[in-house]
């Protein structure tokens, strides 16, 4: 039989990368650590981390092994949110979003949840996807609104097998400029074209998504600042800082003076989608991510009309 516990600090030890830091999280000390984690191996006749000198990392056995402590934890959650339920009649539901998504497709699809269940405790938390997503799966998050570029979800350690990821909205980026720029009258840019130009963002991951691009297409940007906000970032081309790399849901509201230009495809997408899991029984979550698909749809509708109006269709 595997113990729960020892799962629980194999999960804190991948989460944290060295039984010290995982030892200071849990409230143990270091060697109560190595002893579960050696317990563990030994019930499993496998190894599960491997240790060095610069801290431990999972092994395939222990990547499977913090994949069943998620699940683990996130059905311990949910146990406890239906013992909740039958006792106060109500349904605690958290959900997680990042920012720009947030604010585009929440807000109605929020309403027709607590229409659907109004007696539903809502909780929202803000963040990005590689610090919402594990929370799915270790049951904390209800629901997670994300995004990914283009390499796979960032589900931290172990595996994700038991997310459920529904995509909802394909969020390209676009080249931001002053209206006088040399290059606003475009109707399409390739980024081999802006390798003069200085660039201001408003995302750490836009700047490494943008470094990526132009280095394919054979230069390295001048970045002159990184914010984390789209807003500012857009506020800072129109003081003429430089131009901007902005994803469409990030394009409202308008700032005067600025030209909204496509990026020549195949540019630069933003895949946009809900995380949950488990929704068979849990009727406030499928209500939620079909009212998430349903603002996506419509939002979709909205964006590709303002993309015609900024090229010019």
């Amino acid at each position: 039989m595997i113990d729960v516990q020892r799962l629980r600090v194999l999960r804190a030890v991948a989460e944290h990368g060295s039984f010290n830091r995982a030892a200071t999280a849990l409230r143990l000390t270091p060697s109560a650590v190595s002893q579960h984690v050696a317990t563990l191996e030994r019930s499993l006749g496998a190894q599960v981390v491997a240790r060095s000198t610069r801290g431990v990392t999972l092994t395939p056995a222990g990547q499977i092994m913090v994949g069943a402590a998620e699940s683990v934890a996130a059905e311990l959650e949910h146990a406890q949110q239906q013992v909740d339920r039958l006792s106060t009649g109500r349904v605690q539901l958290t959900v997680a979003t990042f920012t720009s998504g947030g604010r585009l497709l929440l807000p109605g699809a929020l309403t027709r949840l607590m229409a659907a269940h109004p007696r539903t405790v809502l909780h929202l938390r803000e963040g990005e996807p590689e610090e919402t997503l594990p929370l799915v799966r270790q049951g904390t998050v209800d629901v997670a609104l994300a995004y990914h570029f283009d390499g796979p979800l960032p589900l931290g350690p172990g595996l994700g097998s038991s997310l459920e990821w529904t995509p909802l909205l394909e969020d390209p980026l676009h080249v931001v400029l002053p209206e006088r720029h040399r290059l606003a009258d475009n109707d399409v840019l390739d980024l081999a074209d802006l390798a003069a130009e200085p660039w201001v963002l408003g995302c750490l991951k836009t700047e490494v998504y943008l470094r990526r691009y132009a280095e394919r297409a054979g230069f390295a940007p001048d970045v002159r600042g990184t914010t984390t906000d789209y807003f500012f970032a857009r506020s800072l081309v129109a003081a003429g800082m430089g131009i901007s790399l902005i994803p469409s849901i990030a394009l409202a509201p308008e700032i005067p003076g600025l030209r909204v230009v496509p990026v020549r495809p195949p540019g630069p997408v933003r895949h946009i989608g809900v995380a949950a899991i488990g929704r068979t029984d849990r009727p406030h979550v499928t209500t939620l991510v079909q009212a998430l698909r349903e603002q996506a749809v419509q939002q979709h509708e909205g964006l590709s009309a303002k993309s015609g109006a900024w090229t010019g269709a």
